[in-house]
């Protein structure tokens, strides 16, 4: 049989994870066998998840931060939604739990909403960020949640998370900030999205995107650990306690590759990669304009933009790897192994499909 050989990068330009840092890479082969789940036995994983979050902290304004590394922004969005809906339970407050999301949420939030049985209430948007009067107006007594985007995975926005933060808790709800694609981006601009500009709750920021470390290596991040006991059991055959997180059995790669991909990178290797990225999407969209494209403009490093159902599928058909927005958008994600050399050969086909 055949050997099979994993896809490489040369054409994908949709994905939000990436070619991982080769200390990241070096990190995980060693940590290949080792379970964070059971620190108690696998102490030198359990020891370097504590360094990964420290890390974590660090980027997103808060070094003294709780969390853990988590399978991916899904789970990570999930406990988010479970610790808000326990510690509402825990208060015995009457009603069914709801929270209330931008359009421009992640999909992971309808699947926590489905696996919780809380209700999703989805805000319509004001110029692709949330809409903070469309949010209240869906706010009640029963919400348990407000929930921001830190970097939309459609149009690369950012939501008015210091405000978000304030409605939530005026409503007596947490707020949680989905940073997972957006949070190795995010501290070399001027948003205010982080634990030292609002009083967020909970965030979702992952270094298997952006951070480049290998998969799966998600991360959940909290302002305080009393904000985890609401998603504490007993694991009474372990050395340790109780558990927070929602797997067992995790990959001890993913936290040693992330905490290797921070130590290397961090921060000027990623300054560096966000400007590149930035300098491409910015590049990209121009030429895109200038061809009488439509195009979003990108205010992260993700350019969106109105080409015809038909030629993305022929660039698909090319082998690009593409993908688009809900509303039949390009959308091209500059992850670190995008090139300005890759774009120019995509350009090329685009100019050749289009006809222009």
């Amino acid at each position: 049989m055949q050997r099979a050989e994993p896809q490489d990068f040369a054409r994908v330009l949709s994905s939000m994870c990436t070619v991982p840092h080769p200390a990241a890479r070096a990190a995980a082969e060693r940590f290949l066998a080792t379970n964070p789940g059971d620190p108690g036995t696998y102490e030198t994983v359990g020891t370097l998840e504590t360094e990964a979050v420290e890390l974590l902290g660090e980027l997103a304004g808060h070094p003294e931060a709780a969390g853990y590394i988590a399978s991916g922004g899904t789970e990570a969005n999930i406990q988010a939604v479970r610790i808000a809906r326990n510690r509402a339970r825990n208060k015995q407050t009457g009603g069914e739990p709801n929270v209330v999301v931008p359009e421009s949420a992640h999909f992971s939030f309808t699947k926590a909403a489905d696996v919780l049985s809380v209700e999703l209430r989805r805000a319509p948007l004001s110029d692709y960020r949330a809409d903070l009067s469309a949010m209240e107006t869906l706010i009640d007594s029963n919400t348990v949640l407000v929930v921001g985007v830190a970097g939309t995975t459609e149009y690369g926005r950012v939501d008015p998370i210091p405000e978000i933060a304030t409605l939530a808790h005026e409503y007596g709800a947490l707020c949680h900030v989905d940073a997972a694609w957006g949070g190795f981006v995010l501290p070399f601009t001027d948003h205010d999205w982080n634990f030292a500009d609002a009083e967020i709750d909970t965030m979702t920021i992952d270094p298997h995107k952006m951070g480049q470390a290998v998969v799966p290596a998600g991360g959940l991040l909290a302002r305080s650990g009393a904000l985890l006991d609401p998603l504490a059991i007993d694991t009474p055959y372990l050395e340790s306690t109780s558990q927070v997180t929602l797997t067992g059995t995790r990959s001890g790669a993913g936290v040693a590759s992330a905490v290797a991909a921070m130590d290397a990178l961090w921060p000027d290797g990623y300054r560096s990669a966000a400007e590149t990225a930035q300098e491409n999407a910015e590049w990209l969209a121009g030429e895109l304009a200038a061809r009488g494209v439509s195009v979003v403009s990108p205010e992260l490093p993700l350019v969106s933009a109105d080409l015809p159902a038909a030629t993305i599928a022929t660039l698909r058909e090319e082998g690009w790897r593409i993908s688009k927005t809900g509303a039949g958008e390009l959308r091209v994600v500059m992850m670190p192994h995008v090139t300005r050399t890759m774009l120019e050969a995509f350009l090329d086909d685009l100019d050749q499909v289009a006809g222009w």
